[in-house]
């Protein structure tokens, strides 16, 4: 069986709302049934077919193609099988995402992983503002699975990230960690200012010091900490470089905060 590939026939002139194009909503269904499912583009609804060129026949693996910046709400809420997308794609990829696997062969949008549950979101390339954060006016960012990005995010990575893991192999924009609640959010490159901002839980893993801290981080010196090599070896299943970083790492120069809320975060500076 070949994958179900949806190929944007033309450039839409608004965003498409994609969320009903997931693998379990998808499965059982005869290829018209597809082609007659609605997506909301603008303010107008539309038959998936008068958007995507479709063909394959496997809903279990489901690849978008073409100019998928135009693509919203992709993979949202979904379950199970796999989702490929073949270029970059807009905001809320993956949001609320239970089980299954997204890749992404490009950037994302605003929102990426926000309010994901379980799975794996892997983006080869950059994220845009609040990767596995909450959404505006709600409380709990991501609650659980592990995402990728091979590239650079922007702000409020892991903003309310109540549980998962963000491995981010480049740069981190500014307020990194910001109000988190745990989780782990690990950065191979550098980080923006207020790393940890309102953090209250959760773990903080850097390659690189940040230029500076907030001095309501306290210094906790250095620590050799036997979980470390666990956590990283647990990184080693995965493709990512995390997978590469030394077996000898056991060491950190630990701090502690945010203490302006209610302080029991850690920022873990890696000692090679």
């Amino acid at each position: 069986m070949n994958a179900l590939t949806l190929i944007l026939k033309e450039i839409p002139s608004q965003q498409v709302d994609a969320s009903p194009l997931i693998p379990e909503n998808l499965i059982g269904l005869s290829k018209p049934e597809i082609a007659a499912i609605t997506l909301v583009t603008g303010n107008q609804h539309v038959r998936a077919d008068t958007i995507f060129n479709i063909s394959g026949d496997d809903p279990g693996r489901l690849i978008f193609a073409g100019e998928t910046t135009k693509l919203d709400y992709i993979g949202k809420n979904c379950s199970g099988g796999q989702i490929d997308v073949q270029g970059s794609c807009g905001a809320y990829t993956g949001m609320g995402m239970h089980d299954g696997q997204i890749n992404i062969y490009g950037n994302t949008g605003a929102f990426t992983a926000c309010e994901m549950q379980g799975g794996l979101l892997r983006v080869d390339g950059d994220s845009d503002d609040f990767l596995g954060a909450a959404r505006p006016g709600n409380q709990i960012g991501m609650t659980g699975g592990t995402v990728i990005i091979t590239g650079n995010t922007g702000a409020r990575v892991g903003d309310r990230m109540r549980r998962g893991t963000l491995l981010i192999e480049g740069n981190a924009g500014n307020y990194a960690g910001s109000r988190m609640l745990a989780g782990t959010i690990a950065i191979l490159g550098k980080t923006g200012n207020y790393l940890g901002y309102g953090m209250k839980r959760g773990t903080l893993l850097l390659w690189h010091p940040p230029d500076k801290l907030s001095a309501t981080f306290n210094d906790c010196g250095y620590h050799t900490l036997g979980f470390l090599p666990l956590l990283l070896e647990s990184y080693r299943s995965l493709e990512t470089r995390f997978a590469f970083l030394p077996k000898t790492i056991g060491r950190a120069h630990r701090f502690c905060g945010d203490m302006a809320s209610l302080g029991h975060g850690e920022i873990l500076i890696l000692v090679p």
